[in-house]
């Protein structure tokens, strides 16, 4: 047997020492013993980054269903697959067994095929965190159609670029969502993006909050009905190795989100190999990640890596902070929940609550904590550690990203000694490098540089859809023959990796990557802004929040500047959503600039963090005097 599940810290080493000294013939045995193939690779890897252009399992065939579900039909068929817990405790919760599962999916796959959806047709899903969002991926994944899940706080603008951008021809959303104590009109913010839709035939609708509706006639239609008519089996279609299983757009720092593509097989087999040993989970563990499937995280660990381990995977419709500040805790003592994934923004929203929330609830059923979205602070770790795993369930504190499709550093619980801020050593087969500004590594221990990977590693988005241009420029260029994260991380005297954050326009709040960009063009589009700059500054809850420094037009220098301030976040939400509206807006009469117009963002961030003791030297810039003004009035 290939070591599937590593137990203690010398086999860690052992095995990836042989994952990065014969990765094919590593990857392979993994492939071979833990998977269902319907026809067997003719070569395991193939890649060229300066193309750039990376193949696993080239030649193989499989559904990626049949091994999320099928295979675990005559030995865990009544097992719990999906546990659903609603938004309001009230509701009963739903537990979904493998059983269901399979019909539920095969009915969706039936009915998208009646739908005309076939192989290789991207289908849109815009969906809360219900079971059909779950399904509707699945069902996808069933007959070969391409998902591209849209997170349902986005606008109805960021959501028609995504839906023009892979050219979907059906969307599946519904009439609206529940949040806490609010409901969200879905349906309509679905109905006004598609007035810049064409491509759209059929929008297919889930009732979830019974609230009144349009459905357009010949357009939109309820989807229960369709579902109790259709068959609940569905032949899945052979796929090869490298089609395309999704697409999921991330933040670009400049202008027009990325559509990044995940092929089949690679994903498949990184995702159920990183859950099983980062999570240690066993049999009847049931497992939680609070994650939306809208990000990479709810794709890869509540949907493909825990049911391709035939595993029990929560999913929460609701929010930490209702009914009050213990849902969590609630949810993890209800359902026993044995392995936990959160996000810092949630540990640290938590931690300024009272404890008693904390302490009055049974949490002995944990085994594993983790994090991820960006990196835990110290304050945040220690809470975590100390008042919800009682200093008994490891932290794994996970490096990875919407690019590389599974985690790629991380402590495995049980095995890796863990040090607050760090995310320690990297997963099984992958290779980073530390580079400097020149474009050289820096070997040893102890140093500091730009985050690469040397070597691809079976989970690698394969390119950005309708764009490998920019996929090479924005990933492969800065650093020859590397894949160049965008991340800065230093390496400490034992080795273990901490990320010290985004070297370039994209600052993470609340876990969510924003780029500066599309947010600034949203801002510039006001009728009184002529420039804006957008920069991150620390906030004890989010990680970071946004700061925004605004040049108004001489029309906009006599408006009331509260109102001024509202209008600007309004008008964010409605071209991006709320995740992007600024905490705080300076309105101000210069940008800091180079001779050659950069604005100084640098210079920006240190304003924006109260930190002016040294901004460096500004002699060199085209405005100067700017910098004092934009001083003054920050401080």
């Amino acid at each position: 047997m290939s070591n599937y599940h590593i137990k203690h810290l010398e086999e860690y080493f052992q095995v990836y020492r042989k994952s990065v000294r014969n990765p094919e013939a590593f990857w392979e045995e993994i492939a071979e013993e833990h998977f269902l193939w319907r026809k067997k690779w003719n070569k395991v890897l193939s890649w060229d980054f300066s193309k750039p252009e990376v193949k696993w399992f080239e030649g193989a065939q499989l559904n990626i269903t049949e091994n999320c579900i099928d295979r675990h039909l005559t030995t865990r068929g009544e097992k719990t697959a999906i546990i659903f817990e609603p938004n309001n405790p009230e509701e009963e919760a739903q537990h979904i067994s493998y059983y269901q599962l399979h019909d539920r999916v095969c009915r969706m796959a039936n009915v998208l095929k009646e739908k005309g959806v076939k192989k290789g047709d991207r289908v849109c899903v815009y969906l809360p965190m219900i079971p059909e969002l779950a399904i509707t991926i699945l069902a996808c994944a069933r007959i070969g159609a391409i998902h591209s899940v849209v997170f349902a706080g986005f606008s109805s603008n960021a959501l028609a670029t995504r839906i023009n951008d892979s050219d979907c021809k059906i969307i599946v959303t519904s009439d609206g969502s529940f949040r806490g104590n609010k409901s969200i009109d879905l349906k309509g913010i679905v109905d006004k993006a598609l007035e810049e839709c064409p491509g759209i035939e059929n929008v297919l609708v889930v009732n979830r909050t019974n609230s009144p509706i349009e459905m357009k006639a010949d357009r939109d239609v309820w989807l229960q009905p369709l579902l109790d008519a259709a068959y609940g089996d569905c032949v899945p279609e052979i796929m090869d190795a490298e089609d395309p299983l999704f697409i999921l757009y991330t933040s670009g720092s400049t202008g027009r989100p990325k559509g990044m593509v995940h092929t089949t097989a690679g994903y498949m087999v990184y995702t159920a190999y990183t859950f099983k040993n980062v999570f240690q989970y066993r049999e009847n563990d049931v497992y939680w990640c609070t994650a939306d499937i809208g990000w990479i995280t709810g794709h890869s660990y509540i949907v493909y890596g825990p049911l391709a381990n035939g595993a029990t995977t929560v999913m929460f419709e609701g929010v930490p902070s209702y009914p009050d500040f213990g849902r969590f805790w609630d949810v993890i003592e209800k359902h026993k929940v044995s392995q936990f994934y959160t996000a810092p923004t949630a540990i640290r929203a938590l931690a300024k609550q009272n404890l008693e929330y904390v302490e009055n609830r049974d949490l002995s059923s944990l085994k594993v904590l983790g994090s991820v979205g960006e990196p835990i602070n110290e304050e945040a770790w220690h809470w975590y550690n100390n008042n919800v795993g009682k200093k008994k369930s490891p932290i794994v504190d996970t490096w990875w990203q919407t690019e590389t499709g599974g985690i790629m550093i991380t402590p495995i619980p049980y095995v890796t000694p863990t040090t607050p801020t760090y995310a320690t050593l990297p997963f099984i087969g992958i290779q980073p490098a530390l580079m400097n500004e020149e474009g050289n590594e820096i070997k040893g221990n102890q140093v500091e540089g730009r985050l690469c990977i040397k070597f691809p590693w079976p989970s690698i988005a394969r390119t950005i859809w309708g764009d490998h241009d920019r996929y090479r420029d924005t990933y492969f260029t800065a650093y020859k023959n590397n894949y160049f994260t965008g991340d800065g991380a230093l390496r400490d005297a034992v080795g273990y990796y901490r990320i010290t954050g985004r070297v370039d326009d994209v600052i993470i709040v609340s876990g969510h990557n924003l780029g500066t960009a599309p947010i600034e063009d949203a801002i510039n589009e006001h009728p009184a802004v002529a420039e804006s700059a957008i920069v991150g500054f620390p906030h004890d809850v989010k990680g970071n929040a946004l700061y925004g420094y605004v040049i108004l037009k001489e029309t906009g220098e006599t408006r009331d500047r509260d109102n001024l301030r509202n209008e600007i976040n309004q008008q964010i939400t409605e071209h991006i959503g709320p995740i992007a509206k600024l905490d705080k807006i300076q309105f101000v009469s210069g940008l800091p600039k180079t001779r050659s117009g950069k604005i100084m963002r640098r210079i920006l961030r240190k304003i924006a963090s109260k930190d002016v003791s040294n901004l460096g030297d500004t002699s060199t810039l085209l405005n100067p005097e700017v910098v004092d003004e934009i001083i003054k009035d920050a401080l």
